[in-house]
């Protein structure tokens, strides 16, 4: 992952990263509402989901403590960050605040 995770983030679209583990019960609340921003937003944004546990050393260098946390990215640059779970309609405002 750490590879391609450059090329990934390094990119004029924006890029929400949801850093989760399996075992985390607000990451699965915010899974469903993560397809629905999806669904919202379009090819605006790309959601990429890493899984903390499988992928320790990318966790470490963004300084994820807790998850979920969501990281915004646009041209390799983070742009936004939060832990926890948001709605759909707060996620979606933090988006287009960025476009």
């Amino acid at each position: 992952m750490k590879a391609n995770f450059s090329d990934l983030i390094n990119t004029d679209q924006l890029v929400l990263i949801d850093f989760y583990a399996d075992w985390c019960g607000p990451c699965k609340m915010l899974a469903p509402i993560l397809k629905e921003v999806k669904a919202h937003m379009g090819n605006t944004v790309k959601i990429v989901k890493i899984d903390v546990d499988k992928n320790q050393t990318l966790a470490q260098k963004y300084q994820v403590r807790g998850v979920p946390t969501l990281i915004l990215f646009k041209n390799g640059k983070q742009l936004w960050r939060q832990s926890g779970v948001l709605q759909k309609s707060g996620l979606v405002q933090v988006i287009e605040s960025f476009q």
